[in-house]
């Protein structure tokens, strides 16, 4: 799972637990410039991942790491399609952010307020 905040402008992914050693990451942090907006999406586990490099995937347990498709990198830490959130990124490493958080709602309007302010 992972917990997000707004810190001095920029978007803050903390990677929590064993979820770091799956996905090779702790923190990912991202100018709010660059954040073009957030969904609460639990069908979004659904889609194809594409090559995974380097990361996880354990269909029903975890998807975690980099995956790579159609040309774009696409950073995953899920475990619970309830809880999943989606970040669409503009001239960033990855295209998309597929979290999951303990409050997805919360999570999207935290993310929405702080790039309409």
């Amino acid at each position: 799972m992972a917990q997000v905040h707004i810190e001095e402008g920029s978007l803050v992914v903390e990677i929590e637990g064993l979820d770091k050693l799956w996905a090779l990451k702790s923190r990912l942090v991202i100018p709010l410039a660059n954040v073009r907006g957030a969904t609460a999406d639990p069908g979004v586990v659904t889609e194809p991942k594409g090559i995974r490099a380097p990361g996880a995937h354990i269909p029903g347990v975890i998807t975690a790491g980099t995956f790579h498709m159609d040309g774009e990198r696409v950073f995953w830490d899920i475990r619970d399609a309830s809880r999943a959130v989606v970040i669409e990124l503009a001239d960033e490493q990855y295209a998309r952010l597929v979290i999951g958080v303990e409050n997805p709602r919360a999570t999207v309007a935290l993310i929405e307020s702080s790039l309409a302010a």
